[in-house]
This record gives structure tokens, sequence and C-alpha cells, in this order.
């Protein structure tokens, strides 16, 4: 890939970025702070789902697997 499409198309996400949250109009200190408690809420949740979302899963099938029963065995 090409170095400089790769620089510009991080700069347009970026770019976006400022636009949906409206923080290309806040000071740079209200910016930087604004992105520190994105990214940290971010890290939080994404942390959170990779810890709690497959014990869930687990349980559900557990669960699931137990109201269902062993199913039968086709016997041809």
């Amino acid at each position: 890939m090409d170095v400089k499409r790769v620089k510009d198309y991080l700069y347009w996400l970026y770019y976006q970025y400022q636009l949906v949250t409206c923080s290309y109009v806040l000071e740079p200190w209200e910016q930087s702070m604004f992105h520190t408690i994105t990214v940290t809420v971010v890290a939080m949740v994404v942390y959170t789902a990779y810890v709690f979302v497959p014990i869930h899963v687990r349980l559900a099938l557990q669960f699931f697997s137990q109201i269902f029963g062993p199913q039968p065995e086709s016997t041809v």
C-alpha cells in the first residue's frame, strides 16, 4: 500500500471523528481532555466486552443445552 494514501485515509478518519463529535470547536486543552476521556471510555468498554461476553455466552449455551437436552442420535 502507498504510505501517503494510508496517511491521508487516517487523516480523513480523524477529521470525520472531529466533525461527528464537534471537537474541532474546542480549545486545544479541551480537545486533549475530551480525547482522553473518550479513549478511556472506549478502552473500558472493549475490556469489559473482552472479559464478560465470553462468560455470558458460555453460560447461555449451558442454559439452552439443559433446556433442550441432548439431541437424539440418528440411526441410519
